[in-house]
């Protein structure tokens, strides 16, 4: 194949054009992503600051460093970052291995728009969660959006399907330790004592070896059921806790504003870890994650998940996530319903099609009116339902196994990202992977069903060789012994 580059190889020609992934990358609409998402990253024009200056004719007022700049290096193209976001997700990877793995797999590189193939990493890890940053819970959701549309434009999903849907929620769990008594209290200790030294205070005491002990013995004594001097240990962390505590309450006093002010939220989050107890309400489980809440969702294998709850919802028939939103202070299921829905049309809106029916478990009952006019569907309305309902009710158990795969297979188990933000981009992120996955998937179904397709012509074609010959041997032999009878005759 020809190439402006004789020193480098084109990766059109080192790719199966027939591979799911390939096909997606000619099929997604990219220019419309980078049109929608580059207002986010067009540079921004300053102000500029004034100032005096003297000439021959008096002085005068001139705004310097204003308007845009063009200072800095050239940033990377959207395709490229965006599609490493898909990869992503859709194949479970973290920032780290995805950059790596791109620059191994010449498939991934024509996904991101690549003309030759390349062995140096994309970018800097760190890049992708800056990238992140600054798209906002607006700009995946975007991206959501985008697999929702390339879905109906290759005839995928029909778009009357969109107007039945299943929704469910779940736990999308914070990546921190078990929040136990006595590994908080020692957290906790740790932290204050290392932002005490680092703002410069001069402390007595750190407890640092007491609390290291305290801890191992806590560990023991909790394996060995000895809950009578646990409750001794943690007692007695509780109290180094407290010293510490005030004793850099009473010197910070001493440090200028700013500090005092980078102190203080830490503060308050040990002191809140210091006094809570296990029946309060509104705990703290994580020092550095203090958004975490504790739900419990009925499980037998795990009665209590820290994290935040999350919706989801997919279309009736095929499975196709159409919604995926995150929901700080663990709402009852049925007050989530209507963000849900408003966030699916929100999402459906190009397409000219809005949901109308929505299928849900018991949890969801008794919102008809906030949801209206969608028709609820569960099965505390099983004798007014009708043949019909019946049938869609019976497929509601069909989110299930997506929820299974959105935790498993695209990340969703494990939310690493920091604060409340990075919850409702994780669940986004993590819903548009698998609708990548399911595209795949869908392609290939496809070339097989087109190959099948050629196949059955080709056999016909052989068959119907086959067929005319044989006629056209039985009608000359037939011509032959009419020619015999004939001269017989004669």
């Amino acid at each position: 194949m020809a190439t402006d580059d004789f020193f480098r190889a084109r990766l059109d020609g080192m790719v199966d054009p027939r591979h799911p992934l390939a096909v997606l990358a000619r099929r997604m609409p990219w220019p419309q992503i980078e049109a929608s998402l580059a207002p986010l990253f067009a540079r921004k024009a300053r102000m500029g600051k004034a100032r005096d200056n003297a000439d021959m004719f008096g002085p005068t007022l001139v705004v310097s460093a204003g308007g845009l700049s063009r200072a800095g290096r050239p940033r990377l193209p959207i395709r490229l970052m965006v599609s490493l976001l898909y990869l992503k997700h859709a194949f479970n990877e973290s920032d780290e291995s995805v950059v790596e793995r791109w620059s191994e797999n010449v498939v991934w590189q024509f996904f991101s728009g690549m003309e030759y193939y390349q062995t140096k990493l994309p970018c800097d890890a760190t890049q992708i969660g800056r990238f992140r940053r600054v798209l906002g819970e607006a700009g995946v959701e975007q991206l959501l959006k985008t697999t929702i549309e390339a879905a109906v434009a290759m005839k995928a999903v029909k778009p009357v399907e969109f107007e039945r849907v299943i929704v469910d929620s779940t736990v999308q769990e914070k990546a921190i330790a078990h929040p136990t008594d006595s590994r908080l209290l020692e957290v906790a200790r740790a932290k204050i004592a290392q932002l005490a030294k680092r703002a410069g205070l001069q402390l007595k005491k750190t407890h640092e070896r007491e609390g290291k002990t305290l801890r191992r013995r806590a560990g023991g004594y909790a394996h060995a059921k000895q809950f009578k001097r646990l409750r001794q240990v943690v007692r007695r962390q509780r109290t180094i806790l407290g010293v510490l505590l005030r004793e850099v309450q009473r010197k910070m006093t001493a440090l200028e504003q700013a500090a005092q002010d980078q102190l203080k939220p830490w503060l308050e989050r040990a002191e809140q870890i210091r006094s809570q107890r296990s029946k309060d309400k509104d705990k703290l489980y994580a020092v550095h994650a203090p958004e975490v809440e504790c739900i419990g969702k009925g499980k037998a294998r795990k009665p209590y998940e820290f994290g935040v709850k999350v919706s989801l919802a997919v279309t009736h028939k095929q499975g196709l996530i159409v919604g995926a939103r995150s929901f700080p202070g663990n709402p009852f299921d049925g007050h989530t319903l209507a963000a849900q829905l408003e966030q699916t049309g929100a999402l459906l809106q190009d397409i000219g099609v809005m949901p109308k029916v929505a299928v849900v478990d018991l949890g969801y009952r008794g919102v008809d009116k906030e949801i209206a006019p969608v028709e609820l569907i569960h099965r505390g309305k099983h004798k007014t339902l009708s043949k019909e309902q019946k049938r869609w009710l019976r497929r509601r158990q069909a989110i299930e196994p997506t929820i299974g795969h959105a935790k498993h297979d695209h990340r969703m188990d494990k939310c690493w990202l920091k604060g409340a933000e990075g919850d409702a981009l994780h669940a986004v992120l993590c819903a548009a992977g698998f609708n990548i996955r399911w595209l795949m998937r869908v392609l290939l179904r496809q070339a097989q069903a087109g190959d099948l397709k050629h196949a059955f012509y080709a056999l016909m074609g052989l068959c119907a060789g086959w067929f005319t010959g044989i006629t056209a041997m039985f009608s000359r032999a037939m011509t032959a012994q009419g020619v015999r009878r004939l001269q017989l005759t004669a």
